[in-house]
């Protein structure tokens, strides 16, 4: 089995670029796999690798400027759920594209997993989704309002355009792990609203905590590595995935008609233009002949 660990945390890095390569070396000595991204405002990523691996990177980040308390979740994978290691540099750690907002200045209140299902069946709470589009499609909690955001550039101004509708509302937020509520409560608390909440620990550590039969959570957590989604207790879901958009599919969505492997999915069958139909194509013939190995 192998630990897989989803970890950030918002601090001051003067030189990012000088964090990369130790990094880099230790994740590549101890066979782990994934992404890191570093950025003057801290780092984030989701990797995977032997435990003892896992738990030596987790040391070498604690010792890193302001991070001994970074957060971090980790659940398992059967198989190893990325093909390379990357630690890139970022201008954010999670692009919302909004230079005031500085979660070190202030961020809503955490609301434990424990205490999260009493809080959003208040009728004086808003409850609101902070992820993607495709993310909120295969999950998310009762009662839950979806933006219809495609990026989290986007969410500033869903807001914007929506914000009148939370009048006099307390505003509960969650998102997968934790760090985008870090910025949009910040962001929201920047537009003057008083009484902002997040889930502390993300999706993930809600559907790690609470048992299912307590669950206000319907459907799966998309999760940004080959496992696609994962359920209650953080097994491994029921999600495959499209080569072309990235997109989660269903085995139901591999037989329409849209659908051809390693192609094209009925979700982004009009985002791609012949040319790369080709390009995804050949890829596919290649791997299918064995010329090709996608790990």
């Amino acid at each position: 089995m192998f630990t897989v660990s989803a970890l950030y945390h918002f601090t001051r890095f003067d030189d990012p670029d000088a964090l990369r390569a130790p990094l880099l070396s230790l994740c590549n000595h101890e066979g782990i796999k994934g992404t890191i991204l570093l950025a003057r405002e801290g780092i984030n990523g989701t990797v995977a690798g032997p435990r003892q691996g896992v738990e030596r990177l987790w040391a070498h980040i604690a010792a890193l400027p302001g991070c001994s308390e970074f957060e971090h979740k980790e659940s398992t994978a059967a198989r190893m759920p990325f093909k390379k290691m990357k630690v890139r540099l970022k201008k954010e750690i999670v692009t919302m594209g909004q230079p005031d907002v500085d979660p070190m200045a202030g961020t809503g209140h955490y609301v434990d997993p424990a205490d999260w299902n009493e809080l959003i069946q208040a009728p004086d709470v808003v409850v609101i989704d902070t992820r993607n589009d495709y993310e909120v499609g295969i999950g998310t909690f009762e009662g839950a309002i979806d933006p219809q955001t495609k990026t989290f550039r986007d969410f500033p101004k869903w807001w914007d355009d929506n914000k009148d509708r939370f009048h006099n509302k307390r505003v509960a937020m969650f998102c997968t792990g934790g760090i985008r509520c870090e910025k949009s409560t910040n962001f929201l608390i920047g537009q003057g609203v008083e009484d902002v909440y997040h889930l502390k620990g993300g999706i993930l550590k809600y559907l790690e905590n609470v048992p299912e039969k307590e669950s206000a959570w319907n459907g799966e957590c998309f999760v940004f590595d080959n496992r696609v989604s994962v359920g209650h207790g953080l097994a491994e879901g029921s999600y495959d995935q499209c080569f072309a958009c990235r997109r989660p599919i269903t085995e139901d969505d591999k037989l329409r008609q849209e659908y051809r492997k390693g192609v094209q999915c009925h979700q982004c069958i009009d985002e791609y233009d012949e040319a790369d139909r080709a390009r995804f194509g050949e890829r596919q013939r290649q791997i299918e002949t064995g010329e090709l190995n996608p790990s």
